[in-house]
């Protein structure tokens, strides 16, 4: 078994498409509409399906919001140093809502942002 890909449902579709490539780095690797039941997926990540996990965007056609709820966390993404990618996503117009640091109770560097739609993306930097 592998992990295939994390589904995050969004209100703008573009938007989003938007901030997770032109801020996060990734690629968009299909996409496709379904005019009976009206939605688009877009498959983004940073490689191949056959090989990586990717994030699969539904937008549902004239929904524009969703409730978060609580039991959703976030995303992780390994980074170089938390610090300066931190300051690259700012510097592209995201937003950063925890800057790097350490982890509470650990030694891990971490930061939070989010995406258009609220979600969270924790930054854990890579270990030297």
């Amino acid at each position: 078994m592998r992990l295939l890909h994390t589904m995050l449902r969004v209100g703008d579709l573009q938007r989003s498409i938007d901030f997770y490539t032109r801020i996060l780095g990734m690629k968009v690797l299909r996409q496709s509409e379904n005019t009976e039941y009206k939605y688009t997926l877009a498959f983004i990540g940073y490689g191949d399906e056959s090989e990586n996990s990717v994030l699969e965007l539904t937008y549902n056609w004239g929904v524009e919001k969703y409730d978060m709820g609580t039991a959703y966390g976030h995303i992780a993404l390994e980074v170089d140093n938390a610090a300066d990618a931190c300051e690259r996503i700012r510097s592209a117009g995201g937003k950063v809502s925890r800057e790097a640091g350490p982890v509470k109770g650990g030694t891990t560097v971490i930061a939070f942002v989010e995406d258009p739609d609220g979600y969270k993306v924790e930054l854990i930097e890579k270990h030297s």
